[in-house]
Order: C-alpha cells, then sequence, then structure tokens
C-alpha cells in the first residue's frame, strides 16, 4: 500500500482543505493527499507528532467532570488562539489518539452522524498570589462533558438545563448537591475575574510548540466581546 501523506488540517480549515482535494480516512481520524504533489496541500502537510505525554504534562491533574469556568479576564485567549491551526491539530490528535478516541469522564464514543464530538479541553491551574494561570493537561472531552465543564458558555447557548442533567447523571449528585457545586464554581470564577491573569504555556513550548503572545487586556475585552454575541446567536 502507497504510503499516504497525512495533512494537519484544523476543523475550521476542513472545507477549504477539501476544496483542495484534501481526503478523510475515517479510521485515523486524520485528512490526507489522495496523490503525491498536490501543491494545493502543500501548506497543510503534516509535521512530527508532538510528544505523548506532553513534557511536564500531569495527566491525573483535572480528572472527572466539574464546573471550571475560565475567568472572564481570559475567555476566548485560550491556547488554541496561541497556536496556529495546524499546531492545534496535532495536539488534538495526540490528545484523542491516546483516550482511544473516547471521552476521559465519561468513556462515550464519538458519534458523527448525531454531531457528538471527542473534544480537547485544556484543565489550567491558578497561581493565587502570582497571578497566573498555567496549562497543566490537555483532556479528551465529549460534547456533553465539555459542555458542562463550560457551564456559563452553556447557559449562553440556552443548554444549562442539559448540562446540568448531564453533571448529575456521570458525577451521581444529587440536585442540592450539583446546584451547590455550580454555585461555589461560579463564586470562585467572579473572585478569579477581578484579576488579570498571564498565561503560562511552558507544557507547550517544551513539546516544540510555537506559541503567539495572547491578547493585550484591551484586546481581551474586544474579544470576549464579539464570541459572546456570536455564541448567544446560535
Amino acid at each position: 500500500m502507497t504510503r499516504r501523506t497525512w495533512l494537519d488540517v484544523s476543523f475550521h480549515e476542513k472545507d477549504e482543505a477539501k476544496r483542495h482535494g484534501a481526503r478523510w480516512d475515517p479510521a485515523e481520524k486524520r485528512w490526507y493527499a489522495p496523490r503525491p504533489g498536490m501543491t494545493a496541500l502543500r501548506r497543510w502537510e503534516a509535521l512530527p507528532d508532538v510528544p505523548d505525554p506532553l513534557p511536564g504534562e500531569d495527566r491525573s491533574f483535572g480528572s472527572g467532570l466539574f464546573v471550571d469556568p475560565v475567568p472572564s479576564s481570559c475567555w476566548f485567549t485560550n491556547v488554541r488562539s496561541c497556536v496556529a491551526g495546524k499546531d492545534w491539530e496535532r495536539l488534538r490528535r495526540v490528545v484523542t489518539r491516546r483516550a482511544g478516541q473516547r471521552c476521559e469522564v465519561c468513556d462515550r464514543a464519538e458519534d458523527r452522524a448525531s454531531r457528538f464530538w471527542m473534544e480537547v479541553h485544556e484543565r489550567w491551574d491558578y497561581d493565587e498570589r502570582e497571578r497566573v494561570q498555567a496549562l497543566r493537561r490537555l483532556i479528551c472531552l465529549c460534547t456533553d462533558c465539555h459542555r458542562v465543564t463550560h457551564f456559563g458558555l452553556a447557559r449562553v447557548r440556552g443548554h444549562a438545563e442539559h448540562a446540568f442533567a448531564h453533571l448529575r447523571a456521570v458525577t451521581g449528585m444529587s440536585e442540592e448537591k450539583a446546584s451547590e457545586h455550580v454555585r461555589s464554581a461560579f463564586a470562585l470564577w467572579e473572585r478569579r475575574s477581578a484579576h488579570q491573569w498571564s498565561l503560562d504555556l511552558r507544557l507547550l513550548t517544551d513539546a516544540g510548540v510555537t506559541v503567539a503572545p495572547p491578547p493585550d487586556k484591551a484586546a481581551r475585552v474586544a474579544v470576549a466581546e464579539t464570541e459572546l454575541r456570536k455564541n448567544a446567536e446560535r
């Protein structure tokens, strides 16, 4: 069998790559060039895989399902906004592959027909004294578990009831316990949102991933407002 030319195509570029002739391998869950020498696809030619685990990654950090809202001062300036699309695809591929294409919390598998995906989520550690938001782990979550984690965004999109039910189903919490968990998570979010945080992405740079500086404070506010409007319209 001829060795395939694999491509690193981000989700947002998949339609463009497909128009240029890229094909999807459902078994490998990767895009590839169907024949050699396709210059239109050259910019997506795959880079070497990132190391697994990432240097310094703690895969026990942030296990389980919990509401984990990112401080508003850091909204929409996450890992994906700091790395190129090709690098995010390299990270996504390693994280989902090592999880066996299953959610690392509830163990469900992807179902493309119902648009139920495996998604990569960042687990952050917050140094309250130094005001540093440090990336500690990348975890594979299903659509439902990811929605619980970003409970505030679920509210904006009108999915809070579904997210709350999933939180209870996976954790076994009573309605009272789950409600208290959500309240506590957002109380912590309010305290953290009162401060500006620096991003520590050494987990990525030590793995050879190029990281762009995050937007400054003023730009973060503008990005957050724009993205919130988009999400409210979905």
